[in-house]
């Protein structure tokens, strides 16, 4: 058997997936998620979209965590053997690659793209720190190395699960929502300035990694594709161009990846060299051989020796140059004080910013490079964070001015002012007076100058080039000519042969900041820079063109210095934020993480920087939507239960585990799915309504795309396994294939588990910060109402008896009553609370036949509990009513007919049935005195179809008769009962039930409990609360009218409005609303329209009337009976009687006549001509109009409104 991390051998090349086999006999893992290949989107689109190179990437990327993944389920299975450091190590690799890739993105592409798109960029650097976690997470996991444990092997494979399925998720929503904006919002130029600028925020050892990587991961076309379109992006000046190509021709690094040797990726992470290393085996992070096939430019000048002795004293002169800076800072700080002059407030700003970026690079460097070199021991990571914390607070300071502007107390703010810059000063004095006596005496004893030099390059290499670009002036500006010189001489010693360019480029940088006539680089390098890597008389950038002009080093012009009457320039890197309005602040600080430890990084970006607010309305009050976002607790109450319980998957558990297990998982999908389609099609429409908040909600949508897709694979896993399962218990686990390939599945479900809670969690730590708040600000506690409503009126009562009980229970009793109160308020118009109380007080009968209904019905009773403490409404039962006498009935009519708190419809309803007990009772009395000596009446089968012995009536299809507790006998349905009866049946209180096959009065349920029928179903449909059965219709039971209506459910084809306290048809949504507008009789027949059984027509109006009436009645008539509206469009019957009109003629005497109108369907007054039938409203051009005035005192009969 080969060892566990075979399966990465090659993976660099791209057949990292192919591996997986190779570690411990035929492993099946799950398969990886589909990689969408570039290349053809590069081959149409590279030359339009110069933004669609980051698909090359992502496939990349997407490729490593695939190998890597399958390389740790290989691990997991295989029992343990061998060395978790190899995977440790490229993990370490591709946090890095990531991690920039990531702070590129927040720092150049979402804020350009911000700026033209809004709402988009923030959810993406939200889930840039969310991977990072998950890195953090692994990597605490990885760095335990307890891999005899077989269940840390599994948990291994499930966090490299996790991790993997999060990235690629957020890869492909990039691919799908924000690389299409960036093509369709930015220019070709704009589009190739922004991947320039991404480049150039990448530090320069990483990137000399990073594109080498890239290059060797990709397919051959791909890789020329890349290099086409990097010629587009990079500036035409041939030394940018050198020093990325010269990266990109990595050969070590590429013959490595195509080797697939077990040390391929040994170079990924430069850790610590301790101090017994000599100096001749340091190397750069960004060095890498040519090999003989290259011909390396040699050096015109050799070095035998530099003019400063410890090259390691170079950090003096940054140590020097940054107090200085800082220094002038704290007393431009007091100028602005004593003259009380903002007018270079920004200026001072862009300093400040500068400054702090050094200060944290150069904090990187000595966290990363030379303080683990010197002494592992050493740490000053407490005393560059709390810079950093100083820093922060001193920009906030300075944005608050200026976003108050001649409103603020410039008084207070200029002392603040002072007060932090002398902070600062104080700070970064102390912190270098301790680094100096620590850490340099220790370095030039232990390392050669040659070591120290490499050091300090590979300090300046930390940088990215777009920041070294400013910092070389400036540092340069600030030393003496000989220090200067001695600085660019050791930069140029320590540089390997393959950075020439790159050093060419920082000594034409250097220069620029010295103010001396002669050219600093001439000294050094016996010649110009510029003219030093082309090895010819004329400049690199001016031989192609003899007209001497100044050169254009991308988007400026270079400086010249005199240099032996040569012009000595370089080019610039052209990038310029304020090209694209972006702004000059870094995410350089997020960077700290991968030099002080797994650490999870702050949310202090830019990006998060836009809204300080947004957690500052969670804490106030309680909101009606904040309910809502209760669910999210219970979620993730259920996905821990899964993450945790799938690692006893492993063993073969028994039938009842797996079903529990399933049965939660299906629980959980189910309302998941309800949950998600609620934020869906309501809450997201409802943000995206508002103008400042379009595009907020797309990436959630698709996140509720992608989370399906897991449920979907996490549910095909399951049913496998449970096969496998019911296999293995019939062959009394004989089977060692089908063992092991069950353990194979567990495994891979437990990965599965653990990424679908990755997953959410995520998601809903996301939406909670920046969506929450938004409800605060932008709607009011009318229109979350309103929103509350709308969600709860699309939810059936199936899907509320499932979640009410599941959402409790993660909750606290205080937060349960908030619910349940916000729940009552947006349903007070309906019936919810009597369903609610009808519901538990049912379950609280039934003896729970699984777990999930134990919990159900013990949580419901404490509900109902809570609710009957502030509910002390009379609610007899019929055996009390029967045990009352007279006075006490008298009684309680006067108590219910006082309870002002009582809905009209509830007392009518009690006093009704009180004042009707006696005779009910008597009913009862003479039936239990023949009870005994004659048979129940009706007990005999009906029929809805004689000739096919189909049971039932004329009214509905079923097997069983139900018995009326008004008066003891058996009827098909309730209307059969009323039909023949003086009295109407309340079917609710139906508790007997008779099976037209057997005969049998039983308890009423949906199946005969007779041994002899069988199970046999009384009908397709059943309602426990309503009582009734229907074996031919699509029927469901809405909780807010707490009564069974035809249809295919709430959220399928109907919603309950909560105002009108109806359910409508799908097809209405924007129906007019009329308070329990269904709750009267129909204007045409008088029947009571909320209880009716048949059909009611919706008008525009808003009124209704059974849709038989309101065919009857639209042959005659078009207007409303109630309100006189019309109820239809009526723009082909009034033109009619335009052509009607314009053909008649009227007699002289009526001709100029006028007549006062009021029109229905507008309701404006205005006049009309004379007409004995037909007025035409001049606004709206109805004819729906009544006279109010005969004669007028219009002369010219105008539309005036009145």
């Amino acid at each position: 058997m080969s060892a566990p991390f075979s399966a990465l051998d090659g993976f660099c090349g791209g057949g990292g997936g192919g591996g997986g086999g190779g570690g411990g006999g035929g492993v099946v893992v799950m398969a990886p998620p589909s990689i969408e290949h570039p290349s053809s989107i590069m081959n149409n689109k590279s030359s339009k979209s110069p933004i669609m190179i980051f698909l090359l990437f992502h496939k990349a990327m997407k490729l490593e965590f695939d190998g890597l993944h399958c390389a740790a389920v290989a691990f997991a299975t295989s029992g343990g053997s061998g060395d978790i450091t190899s995977l440790l190590n490229k993990y370490h690799f591709l946090r890095a690659i990531y991690k920039h890739h990531s702070n590129a993105e927040d720092q150049v592409i979402f804020p350009a793209l911000d700026i033209r798109v809004k709402n988009v960029a923030r959810t993406y650097s939200l889930e840039h720190e969310g991977e990072s976690l998950l890195f953090d997470q692994l990597f605490e996991l990885l760095n335990k190395n307890i891999q005899n444990d077989e269940s840390y092997r599994r948990e291994l494979a499930s966090r490299t699960r996790a991790l993997q399925i999060s990235i690629t998720q957020h890869m492909s929503k990039e691919e799908e929502q924000v690389f299409p904006l960036l093509v369709e919002k930015f220019s070709f130029e704009e589009q190739a300035s922004l991947v320039w600028q991404f480049l150039c925020s990448i530090p320069i050892n990483m990137m000399a990694e990073f594109l080498p990587w890239l290059s060797c991961t990709i397919s051959s076309d791909e890789r020329q594709d890349m290099y086409k379109c990097l010629r587009k992006i990079i500036p035409k000046e041939k030394l940018l161009q050198q020093v990325i190509f010269d990266w990109m021709e990595g050969i070590e690094f590429s013959d490595a990846c195509q080797s697939g040797g077990e040390n391929s990726h040994a170079r990924y992470v430069s850790g610590p060299i301790p101090l017994d290393c000599q100096a001749e085996k340091g190397s750069c992070a960004c060095k890498y051989s040519k090999g003989s096939k290259r011909k390396h430019r040699e050096l015109s000048c050799e070095f035998s020796h530099s003019t400063q002795p410890c090259p390691i004293d170079g950090i003096l002169l940054w140590h020097n140059a940054i107090k200085r800076e800082v220094k002038d800072i704290a007393e431009t700080a007091r100028t602005i004080q004593l003259y009380g002059d903002f007018s270079n407030l920004s200026t001072f700003d862009r300093r400040l910013q500068f400054i702090a970026e050094v200060c944290i690079f150069h904090s990187i460097a000595e966290d990363k490079i030379i303080f683990p070199a010197v002494d592992s021991q050493l740490s000053f990571v407490q005393e560059h964070a709390e810079e950093e914390i100083q820093f922060d607070r001193l920009r906030c300071l300075i944005e608050s001015i200026q976003s108050a502007g001649a409103n603020s107390s410039s008084v207070e703010f200029c002392t603040n002012l002072c007060s932090q810059a002398d902070q600062i000063m104080d700070s970064i004095q102390k912190h270098f007076q301790n680094e100096e006596a620590q850490v340099l005496p220790l370095a030039r004893k232990h390392f050669t100058a040659k070591r120290q030099r490499e050091l300090m390059y590979q300090s300046l290499c930390v940088m990215p080039l777009r920041l070294i670009e400013r910092v070389l002036p400036w540092l340069v500006g600030s030393l003496s000519e000989e220090d200067a010189i001695s600085f660019l001489q050791d930069m140029h010693m320590a540089a390997p042969p393959t950075d020439s360019a790159l050093v060419t480029l920082f000594s034409g940088w250097a220069c620029k900041g010295h103010s001396s006539d002669m050219c600093l680089s001439s000294t050094v390098f016996c010649r110009c820079p510029a003219n030093k890597v082309h090895g010819e008389g004329k400049p690199l950038l001016v031989q192609e063109n003899e007209e001497k002009r100044p050169v254009k080093c991308g988007n400026s012009v270079s400086c010249q210095f005199s240099c032996r009457n040569q012009a000595c320039c370089v080019p610039g890197l052209g990038v310029d934020p304020s090209d694209l309005g972006l702004s000059s602040f870094t995410a350089a600080k997020s960077l700290r993480s991968l030099s002080v430890g797994p650490f999870a990084p702050s949310l202090n970006s830019s990006l998060f920087n836009w809204e300080s607010d947004l957690t500052s309305t969670s804490t106030g009050t309680s909101r009606p939507i904040d309910n809502i976002f209760k669910f999210h607790k219970a979620i993730s109450k259920d996905l821990e239960y899964l993450d945790v319980e799938s690692e006893k998957l492993a063993h073969f558990c028994n039938d009842t585990f797996l079903r529990q297990f399933t049965g939660r998982f299906r629980l959980l999908w189910g309302l998941y799915r309800a949950h998600s389609n609620a934020e869906d099609d309501i809450v997201f429409p409802a943000l995206e309504s508002k103008e400042t908040l379009h595009n907020v909600s797309h990436s959630y949508t698709l996140d509720h795309k992608q989370e399906e897709q897991l449920f979907e694979d996490i549910s095909s896993a399951l049913a496998e396994l449970n096969q496998l399962h019911e296999y293995l218990k019939d062959a009394g686990r004989s089977n060692d294939l089908t063992i092991i390939k069950y353990n194979e599945i567990a495994t891979r479900l437990q990965g599965m588990c653990k990424s679908i809670r990755v997953t959410l969690d995520q998601h809903v730590f996301r939406e909670e910060l920046e969506l929450w708040p938004l409800f605060g600000r932008h709607f009011s506690v009318e229109e979350q109402d309103k929103l509350v409503g709308q969600i709860i009126g699309t939810t059936g009562a199936e899907v509320l008896q499932s979640m009410l009980p599941w959402v409790t229970s993660a909750l606290t009793q205080e937060e349960q009553n908030k619910m349940m109160d916000t729940w009552k308020q947006a349903t007070k118009n309906t019936m919810f609370s009597d369903w609610l109380n009808e519901w538990w007080e049912g379950n609280a009968d039934v003896s729970p036949d699984t777990a999930n209904s134990q919990s159900c019905v013990s949580i419901g009773t404490d509900i109902n509990e809570s609710l009957d403490h502030t509910d002390h409404t009379f609610k007899p039962g019929w055996k009390d009513i029967f045990r009352m006498n007279q006075n006490e009935l008298e009684a309680e009519i006067r108590k219910v007919s006082r309870d002002s708190t009582l809905d009209p419809r509830r007392k009518a309803y009690l006093i009704q049935n009180l004042l009707t007990s006696r005779w009910i009772a008597a009913q009862q009395k003479s039936h239990g005195e023949s009870s005994n000596v004659e048979e129940v009446f009706g007990c005999s089968p009906s029929f809805r179809d004689t000739e096919k012995q189909v049971f039932g009536c004329e009214h509905y299809k079923r097997n069983c008769k139900i018995r009326a507790a008004c008066c003891g006998k058996l009827f098909t349905c309730r209307f059969c009962h009323d039909k023949v009866s003086d009295h109407t049946m309340d079917r609710k209180l139906t508790s007997e039930m008779m099976c037209m096959r057997c005969l049998k009065v039983q308890p009423v349920g949906s199946i005969c409990i007779t041994p002899s029928c069988d199970g046999l179903s009384m009908a397709k449909y059943y309602c426990v609360i309503c009582k009734i059965f229907d074996d031919e219709r699509d029927v469901y039971h809405c909780p807010f009218c707490n009564l069974c209506r035809v249809g295919r459910g709430l959220g399928v084809d109907f919603f309950h409005c909560m105002r009108c306290n109806c359910c409508l048809s799908m097809k209405l949504p924007d129906h007019k609303c009329r308070e329990n507008g269904l709750e009267i009789n129909c204007p045409i027949c008088c029947e009571f329209l909320f209880t009716s059984s048949e059909t009611v027509r919706s008008l525009p109006c808003g009124h209704f009337m059974h849709s038989a009436c309101f065919q009857a009645y639209t042959f005659s008539h078009y207007v409303c009976p109630i309100c006189s509206k019309s109820m239809g469009d009526m723009a082909v019957y009034f033109g009619m009687l335009d052509a009607l009109l314009a053909s008649e003629v009227l007699p002289e005497e009526y001709k100029d006549r006028c007549q006062d109108i009021l029109c229905n369907d507008c309701d404006k007054k205005g006049t009309a001509r004379f007409h004995w039938l037909y007025h035409k409203c001049g606004f709206c051009g109805s004819y729906n109009t009544r006279v109010i005035k005969l004669e007028s005192t219009e002369i010219n009969c105008s539309t005036s409104n009145h």
